[in-house]
C-alpha cells in the first residue's frame, strides 16, 4: 500500500547519506522506555527516511522500536539502523525525574507539569509516584521548575559486566557512547566491552559536547582506532532542548564552527538543540555546510507528532494504524527530514 503524501526520492544508504552530507538520525532517547510512542514514532520517522534510529539500550524499547521498522518496512521504508546508547559514567541523558507527590502542597500551581515535554507529570500520572519513569526521557526541565526543591533526579548508568551479554541480546548496527571530561579510561573500558559482545558495528558514534576538549576527542579517537572501530563524531551543543525553541539550534552549528579544522578523522554529525532552524544556519557559512554529515532530531521530532500521538492514544489505537491520522503524521515527520534527505 503506497501512503498518501508527496513520495520522496528512495533513501541513501546510511554510509552513503553520511558520506554526501544527508544523513538524517532520529532519537528516541537515552532512558525513554514509553513503548507505544517509540513504536509509533521509529514507524513514521524510519518511513520518512531517517537513517538511523537512535534508541536506550533497553530490550523492550528496542523490541518497539523494531516492530515499527518492521510496519514501515512493508510500507517501502529502507531499513534503518538501529543504535543504542551508553555512557562512560553518570550522564543528564541516562537520569530520570523523581518526586513524592504526597509532599506537595494542593495549592501548588504545578508547574514541573507545565514544563515537562514528555507529559510525565501530570493526569496522565495519576495514581503513580509522581513521574512516570518510563515517559520521562531526563531532560532536566522540572528540576528548577518546582519551588520547593522536591525534585530529584536519579542516574542509570549500565554496569560494565551486563553490557556485552545485553549487546548481544540487542544486536543494534551501531552504538551511541555519551563522554565527559576525564573519563578516557572509563570509555576505553566501554569499547572493550564492544569488542566483548561479539558484534560488527558498523559505527560507534561519540557524543561530546562543549565541556569536552579537542584533545580528549584525540584520545577517544585513538582508542576507536586501535581496537578497529569507525567513529562518528555527534556534536551536542545544547542536549535535550531542540524542542525549547528555534534559538537552541545555534548552539549545535557554533560548535561545529569551532571545532570542525581540529577534529579527529570521521563524520561530524550536529545534535543538541537542533529543529528546524538548524539547516538554515548552517547553510549560511558555506564552509561549515559541507563540513557537516547530517543531523540528529530528538525533543523536536517528538514534539512535533506529540499531539497526533495523544490523539490516537485516546482513540484507543495506535498512531501508525489510524487512517486519518497516520498520513498527517507522516507528512510532518517529512517536512522535518526532507530538507536534510535532498541537501544539494
Amino acid at each position: 500500500m503506497i501512503l498518501p503524501g508527496r513520495i520522496p526520492a528512495p533513501p541513501l544508504p546510511p554510509e552513503a547519506a553520511l558520506a554526501s552530507g544527508r544523513w538524517v538520525k532520529w532519537i528516541a532517547g537515552a532512558s525513554n522506555q514509553d513503548l507505544a510512542a517509540i513504536e509509533d514514532l521509529a514507524g513514521i520517522y524510519a518511513l520518512a527516511g531517517a537513517h538511523c534510529l537512535d534508541l536506550a539500550a533497553d530490550a523492550a524499547a528496542v523490541a518497539a522500536a523494531r516492530r515499527g521498522v518492521a510496519w514501515a518496512v512493508v510500507h517501502g521504508a529502507a531499513r534503518p539502523w538501529l543504535m543504542v546508547s551508553l555512557s562512560d559514567g553518570e550522564d543528564p541523558h541516562f537520569r530520570k525525574a523523581w518526586f513524592d507527590p504526597s509532599r506537595c502542597p494542593p495549592s501548588c500551581p504545578r508547574p514541573c507539569e507545565r514544563v515537562c515535554p514528555a507529559l510525565a507529570i501530570g493526569e496522565q500520572a495519576a495514581g503513580a509516584p509522581g513521574v512516570l519513569a518510563e515517559r520521562c526521557y531526563g531532560c532536566g526541565r522540572c528540576l528548577p521548575a518546582c519551588p520547593l526543591g522536591l525534585i530529584e533526579e536519579r542516574s542509570r548508568v549500565l554496569e560494565p559486566e551486563a553490557v556485552a551479554p545485553l549487546l548481544a541480546e540487542l544486536r543494534p548496527e551501531a552504538v551511541e557512547l555519551h563522554t565527559r571530561p576525564g573519563r578516557q579510561r572509563a570509555f576505553e573500558q566501554r569499547l572493550d566491552q564492544l569488542l566483548a559482545s561479539g558484534l560488527s558495528l558498523r559505527r560507534v558514534a561519540v557524543s561530546a559536547g562543549a565541556e569536552v576538549s579537542t584533545a580528549e576527542l584525540w584520545q577517544r579517537f585513538a582508542a576507536l582506532r586501535a581496537r578497529g572501530l569507525r567513529p562518528l563524531w555527534q556534536l551536542d551543543g545544547r542536549p535535550m532542548s531542540g524542542d525549547v525553541g528555534d534559538g537552541t539550534a545555534r548552539a549545535a552549528v557554533a560548535l561545529l564552527a569551532r571545532r570542525r579544522q581540529r577534529m579527529p578523522p570521521g563524520p561530524l554529525q550536529l545534535a543538541g538543540g537542533t529543529n528546524a532552524r538548524s539547516l538554515p544556519l548552517l547553510e549560511a557559512t558555506p564552509a561549515l555546510a559541507r563540513a557537516c554529515a547530517g543531523v540528529a532530531f530528538g525533543g523536536v521530532a517528538r514534539r512535533l507528532l506529540q499531539p497526533l500521538l495523544l490523539q490516537g492514544q485516546n482513540r484507543g489505537g495506535t498512531l501508525r494504524h489510524d487512517s486519518e491520522l497516520q498520513p498527517r503524521a507522516l507528512e510532518l515527520a517529512r517536512s522535518l527530514l526532507r530538507p536534510w534527505l535532498e541537501r544539494t
